[in-house]
């Protein structure tokens, strides 16, 4: 789950990390009444929404006035912006953040990420914060150091000073440095968080080290543990039918192509996405129907791949394991005569009663196109499609 800037800047607070002093609202006027208590000469408005790259998309403006803050407020509220993460769709701006400006000396970059193919945890850090952090990445990958932590209760003065290193700091600032670095490492654990992201980390001219902007990322799965974290949930930032999905327990994200999945488990799921795009054609979506898809949860998977307009064909690919073919078959007939499918349906079904599965699909009387391994379904739809 995804949250925003300034909540993220809240929580890096609390754990002892310095952020500028900022005010969100949802609408201009309440951002003006706020805004005054700002000790500031210029501010800094900023579009807040689940995505990077606002300021090359023009969501982040520094402004000298209270009279040019509302003429940029009132272009920015209601923008839709486009990056380079949002997609071709992009978002719309639907809350605003002022915070006071900083005297940059320099840009860094920090952020902390699991790591599981070691399953430790990694900092990446760089002298090279800012804007254009992913063509660094690409053009001078030296300028960029990874160090991997082991899970502690907390992380060592040496690694502190590893992850620190590159940003050649005085030992003045560094104390400061090993304290932010403590403070991200404490807020990762104890909040469950998959990314947090500072970039860029500055460096004031008053010899400060400032967490200019933040990302965060937690564990969808962890967050029965953190309610006050769940509270955090912004549903305009997602997608309609992926939040659909979440309330019949489905992992469902949309994606831009034709071929609409419907599959039992995450790595298969990835595959049959792989095969599709193999044989010419790209996933509509990824859909994964969990361990127990019973014929409401079939149902409810059916109807938000159909909600995509996009979806001209739909692949079904089971594997029963836990779950077996016959009854997921049998859901499929259920939902399918409950719900008019007017587009192309190929099934592959492997695994725990099979056959079964595959008499009830055959004698069902539905439209479907059955597939005997899953390169077989993979050629199916995308024929059946053209």
């Amino acid at each position: 789950m995804n949250i925003h800037e300034h909540q993220a800047k809240n929580i890096l607070r609390k754990y002892g990390a310095k952020v500028p002093d900022g005010v969100y609202a949802l609408n201009v006027e309440d951002l003006l009444k706020k805004v005054k208590e700002l000790k500031t000469e210029k501010y800094v408005l900023k579009a807040q929404i689940h995505a990077g790259g606002r300021g090359k998309a023009g969501g982040v403006k520094i402004v000298n006035d209270l009279q040019t803050l509302k003429t940029e407020a009132e272009k920015l509220l209601g923008k839709k912006l486009i990056t380079h993460q949002t997609g071709p769709f992009g978002r719309i701006v639907k809350r605003l953040y002022v915070e006071v400006s900083s005297n940059i000396e320099k840009e860094l970059y920090l952020s902390c990420v699991v790591d599981r193919t070691s399953s430790k945890i990694a900092f990446i850090s760089s002298d090279q914060g800012g804007m254009d952090i992913e063509e660094v990445a690409i053009k001078s990958p030296e300028k960029i150091l990874t160090t991997k932590v082991d899970l502690d209760s907390e992380i060592s003065i040496e690694n502190c000073n590893k992850i620190l290193s590159i940003f050649n700091l005085d030992q003045n600032i560094k104390e400061q440095g090993i304290n932010l670095i403590k403070s991200i490492y404490k807020l990762f654990i104890e909040t469950d968080a998959n990314l947090i992201e500072i970039n860029p980390l500055i460096l004031t001219k008053e010899n400060e080290l400032i967490c200019l902007d933040a990302k965060m990322n937690f564990d969808g799965n962890a967050l029965f543990r953190h309610p006050e974290i769940m509270e955090l949930r912004d549903l305009n930032e997602e997608e309609d039918t992926e939040i659909e999905a979440s309330k019949h327990d489905l992992a469902y994200i949309k994606l831009e192509g034709e071929i609409g999945c419907m599959v039992n488990g995450a790595g298969l799921a990835m595959a049959t996405m792989d095969i599709i795009k193999l044989y010419g054609k790209e996933p509509a979506n990824f859909l994964d129907v969990g361990g127990g898809a019973s014929k409401e949860k079939v149902a409810a998977a059916f109807k938000i791949i159909l909600s995509d307009k996009n979806v001209k064909g739909i692949l079904i690919n089971i594997f029963g394991g836990i779950m077996r073919c016959d009854i997921l078959a049998q859901g499929v007939v259920d939902a399918a005569k409950e719900i008019k499918i007017n587009v192309p349906l190929v099934v592959r079904l492997a695994g725990t009663n099979f056959e079964k599965g595959k008499e009830i699909l055959d004698n069902s009387g539905l439209k479907l196109i059955s597939a005997s391994d899953l390169s077989d379904a993979a050629k199916k739809i995308v024929e059946a499609i053209k």
